[in-house]
C-alpha cells in the first residue's frame, strides 16, 4: 500500500513511526514552569461554595497564578462532573496563559487526577469536613501535552500516596514532585525520549475497535472544523478519545499552543513556506509538504474537559469551530445548538446534525476498502487483556502501523489535491500530465473535497506549500479503484458482524432448548396420564365381564365376550322391518314412475323427424340415488331451455340431500331454468345436467331392469307383495 516516491524514505523509519515534527515557531518555550495545585471540595454547611484551590507548588510566595492568570474555572475544570461516582479519576483540560510583556499569549494544559475516601479514615478530621467523604484532585500544568502518558502515570501514584497518609494537610511528597518536574524542565530530560512516550496513553487500537469505519469518518471531520462535541461519563476515556484522534495528523500534537482561546493565531503569524526538502530526512519530508495540518488556530478551541460553565465561549460568535468533552448529560439536550455532530462514548453512536455536513463525510468506495483494511488488521489482533498491543507481538495491528497508515492516507490526499488543483490552472492544456488519469482526489470523496477547500486548516496549508506536492508524493488515493465483489463480500460480513447475529442465535438457541425440554417433559406426562387412563379403563372393563360372566354362569345365559354386551334380537328385528318398509316404498314409487311413462310414450320421439337417441336422452331425470336426470319430452319455452353444451355437475351436499328424502317417495319432477354458475353453496335441488354418454348408459340399464321386472297392475299390489317378502324373510332367528 506504500507509494513508489516514499518505500524508501518511510522504510528507515518504520519501527519507531513518531512524530518528531518540529515547528518553527511552538510558541510554548518561554522558560514556563511546571505548577503543582490541590483543588478540593468544599463541605461548608450552610454555603454551597463547591471545588476551590486550596494551595499552589512551584508559584512565588504569596502569589495565586489562578488569579494572576485569570482561571476562574480552573477547579471545575479539575473536578468534573460525575467524578465522585469512581474512586480514581482523570481530567484533561487547557488554560489560556495571557501575554506579559515581550512573552506572548499561549496555551497551558493541565491534567489532574481525583481521589476520594471515607472522611471516618482520617487521623485529623477538620470541622469544616462535614461530608461522609473527602474528594479532592492533584492538578499539574504544563506548556506542552506531549509527554502527558508518563506523566499521567507518576502522577497517579503521587496522588495515591498522599491519600495514604490520612493527613491532608502533610503536602511535602506533593511538593518534592513539583520540585522533581522543575529540575526535568531545566535540564531538559525526556527530549531525547519524546519520540518514544509522545504518545503514551494515547490507543488508537482502542478507538478503531469501537467506532470501526468511523474512525475515518471522525478524522475527516477534524479536518473540516465543524463544532465537535465528545460526551460520555467516564472522564478520562473521554478526554483520551480526543487526544487519540488529534493525533493522527503529524505532529498537531506538538503544535497545539493556540488551541486554548479562539483569539489565539500564534501559529499562522510565524509559519514560515519551507523552501527545501531533504528526502531522506521524514521531518523535512512532513515539513515540506505542509504538515501539521493546523485545525486550532482563529476561530477554533480545543478542551479536552469542557464544564457548563464554559458554554458562554462555546456560543460565543467569534468561535467557530471546536473539538470539545463533556461529561454532564445536559449538553445532549442542547445538542443542536452546540454541536454540528455529536460523538457519545457510552453507546458508541454518531450524530451528525448538519445535513451538509453528513453528505461531505460519506465515505467513498476506496475510504471504504482503506479503514475496512485496518479494522481488520485490529480485530485480527486484538487481545482482550492487553488491548493495546497485539496478540501476535508484530508489526501489523500495532499503534505504529495505524499511525503510518494514516499519515500515508494524509500525504495521499494533500498531494491529490495539489494534483486537482494544478490541473484546473492549466485546464487548457489537458495533457500537462499524462501519467495522471482523471482527477486522483475524486477517490476521498468529491463532497468531502470541495467542503475542506473551505476550511481555515485548507487556507493556511494551500497557501504554505508548494504546488508541486504531487511530484513528491504520488497523487493517488493508497486503495484507488472502482467497487469489486470483494467489497461488498467484505462490506456484507462487517455488518452481518456489527448485527451480532451469532450471539443473537446463541440466545435463539437456548430459549429454543429451554422450550423444546419443557415440552418433552409435558408430552412425557400427558402421555404417562394417558397411558394410566387406558390402564384403568382396560382395569374396569375386565372385572365388567368377570360380573357379567359370573351372573351368565348363574343364570345359565350364554357368556358375553369381553368389552361387548349382549346383543339385542327384538331391536334388530324392527330395525330390519323399518328398513324393509322404506325398500318397498321406495320400489312401489320407482314402478308408478315408470308406468306414467310407458303412457306418455318413454323413449319414443314425438316428433314427425328422424328420431335421435342421444338427444333424447340428454335431458332424462333419473331417481339414481342422489344425481338426478331430467328430460323435458315438450318443447320448452327459450327462457328456460338448458344450456346446449354437455356438461356434468355433482352437488357438493349430496348426503345431506339423500337425508332429507322420505318415504313417500322422491320429491316431484319439475323442469328447472338454466343453473347459474358453479357456486360452493349451491342449493341442493338445482338439477344436474349429465353427460350424454353416461346419460345412454343410465337409460339402457334402465330400460333393461324395466324389461327384467314383473309388471304388476298397480303400485299397491307391487309394495304389498315386497313387504310380505320381507316379512317372511326376517322371521327366521337371528344368531349372535
Amino acid at each position: 500500500m506504500e507509494s513508489p516516491h516514499r518505500e524508501s524514505e518511510v522504510s528507515a523509519t518504520a519501527p519507531s513511526n513518531v512524530e518528531s515534527v518540529p515547528s518553527s515557531s511552538n510558541g510554548n518555550g518561554h522558560g514556563f514552569v511546571p505548577l503543582v495545585t490541590v483543588v478540593g471540595f468544599h463541605h461548608a454547611r450552610f454555603m454551597d461554595r463547591g471545588p476551590e484551590v486550596e494551595s499552589w507548588f512551584g508559584a512565588e510566595e504569596g502569589t495565586d497564578p489562578a488569579v494572576d492568570n485569570e482561571w476562574p474555572l480552573l477547579p471545575f475544570m479539575a473536578l468534573s462532573d460525575g467524578a465522585h461516582v469512581s474512586t480514581e479519576d482523570f481530567s484533561y483540560f487547557t488554560l489560556l496563559r495571557p501575554a506579559r510583556g515581550s512573552v506572548p499569549a499561549t496555551s497551558l494544559f493541565g491534567i489532574s487526577c481525583t481521589r476520594q475516601m471515607d472522611a471516618s479514615q482520617l487521623l485529623n478530621r477538620p470541622a469544616d469536613v462535614t461530608r461522609s467523604t473527602v474528594q479532592k484532585a492533584v492538578v499539574v500544568i504544563a506548556d506542552s501535552p506531549q509527554f502527558f502518558g508518563m506523566l499521567r502515570e507518576r502522577l497517579g501514584v503521587v496522588t495515591k500516596a498522599w491519600f495514604a497518609q490520612r493527613e491532608f494537610s502533610d503536602t511535602e511528597i506533593l511538593r518534592r514532585f513539583q520540585e522533581s518536574l522543575q529540575e526535568e524542565k531545566e535540564r531538559g530530560e525526556g527530549l531525547a525520549d519524546e519520540d518514544r512516550e509522545e504518545y503514551l496513553g494515547m490507543s488508537l487500537r482502542e478507538l478503531v475497535r469501537e467506532f470501526k469505519s468511523q474512525t475515518l469518518v471522525l478524522f475527516k471531520c477534524c479536518l473540516l472544523q465543524p463544532k465537535m462535541l465528545f460526551f460520555g461519563s467516564r472522564c478520562e476515556r473521554l478526554c483520551m478519545m480526543q487526544f487519540s484522534l488529534i493525533s493522527l495528523i503529524p505532529g498537531l500534537i506538538r503544535n497545539l499552543q493556540d488551541c486554548a482561546d479562539p483569539d489565539l493565531d500564534h501559529y499562522e503569524k510565524h509559519l514560515v513556506k519551507p523552501a527545501s526538502l531533504k528526502s531522506s530526512d521524514r521531518n523535512s519530508l512532513l515539513t515540506y509538504m505542509g504538515l501539521p495540518l493546523q485545525i486550532f488556530g482563529k476561530g477554533s478551541l480545543f478542551g479536552p474537559y469542557t464544564p457548563l460553565q464554559q458554554l458562554d465561549i462555546l456560543a460565543d460568535y467569534g468561535t467557530k469551530s471546536y473539538i470539545v468533552g463533556s461529561t454532564n448529560s445536559l449538553l445532549l439536550q442542547q445538542k443542536d445548538r452546540y454541536s454540528d455532530i455529536l460523538i457519545n462514548l457510552d453507546n458508541s453512536t454518531i450524530n451528525i446534525t448538519s445535513s451538509s455536513l453528513r453528505a461531505a463525510l460519506a465515505l467513498s468506495v476506496a475510504d471504504r476498502r482503506w479503514i475496512d483494511f485496518i479494522t481488520q488488521s485490529v480485530n485480527d489482533t486484538w487481545d482482550e487483556t492487553n488491548p493495546g498491543r497485539p496478540k501476535t507481538m508484530g508489526y501489523v495491528g500495532s499503534e505504529e502501523f495505524i499511525r503510518l497508515q494514516f499519515e500515508e492516507y494524509l500525504l495521499s490526499l494533500i498531494s491529490a489535491v495539489k494534483c486537482r488543483n494544478y490541473m484546473n490552472h492549466h485546464a487548457h492544456n489537458p495533457k500537462m500530465l499524462p501519467q495522471v488519469e482523471g482527477d486522483p482526489s475524486h477517490d476521498f470523496g468529491v463532497d468531502w473535497i470541495e467542503a475542506w477547500s473551505r476550511s481555515e486548516n485548507y487556507r493556511i496549508w494551500d497557501r504554505y506549500t508548494d504546488s508541486h506536492l504531487f511530484d513528491i508524493v504520488e497523487p493517488k488515493h493508497p486503495c484507488a479503484g472502482g467497487l469489486t465483489i470483494d467489497d461488498v463480500q467484505k462490506r456484507m460480513m462487517e455488518q452481518v458482524k456489527e448485527f451480532h447475529l451469532d450471539e443473537r442465535f446463541a440466545v435463539g438457541k437456548e430459549v429454543l432448548g429451554r422450550n423444546l425440554q419443557a415440552g418433552k417433559e409435558k408430552a412425557g406426562t400427558v402421555f404417562n396420564k394417558l397411558y394410566a387412563d387406558m390402564e384403568a379403563f382396560r382395569e374396569t372393563q375386565r372385572k365388567k365381564h368377570e360380573e357379567a360372566k359370573r351372573e351368565a354362569e348363574k343364570n345359565g345365559t350364554p357368556v358375553p365376550s369381553l368389552g361387548f354386551a349382549a346383543p339385542d334380537l327384538n331391536g334388530a328385528r324392527q330395525t330390519v322391518q323399518s328398513v324393509g318398509s322404506k325398500a318397498g316404498a321406495y320400489i312401489g314409487s320407482w314402478g308408478t314412475w315408470m308406468g306414467e311413462k310407458r303412457k306418455t310414450g318413454w323413449g319414443r320421439s314425438t316428433s314427425s323427424s328422424t328420431p335421435n337417441p342421444r338427444k333424447e336422452k340428454e335431458n332424462v331425470a333419473l331417481p339414481v340415488r342422489n344425481v338426478r336426470i331430467e328430460r323435458s319430452p315438450e318443447p320448452i319455452p327459450e327462457a328456460v331451455r338448458p344450456r346446449t353444451q354437455e356438461s356434468y355437475e355433482e352437488n357438493l351436499f349430496d348426503a345431506e340431500a339423500g337425508a332429507g328424502h322420505s318415504s313417500s317417495g322422491l320429491k316431484k319432477l319439475a323442469v328447472h331454468p338454466p343453473p347459474h354458475p358453479s357456486k360452493f353453496h349451491e342449493s341442493i335441488d338445482e338439477p344436474i345436467a349429465v353427460p350424454a354418454a353416461a346419460a345412454d348408459e343410465v337409460g339402457q340399464s334402465s330400460k333393461k331392469w324395466e324389461d327384467s321386472s314383473p309388471r304388476k297392475e298397480d303400485a299397491d299390489s307391487r309394495a304389498k307383495a315386497v313387504a310380505e317378502a320381507v316379512e317372511a324373510a326376517t322371521a327366521a332367528p337371528i344368531s349372535p
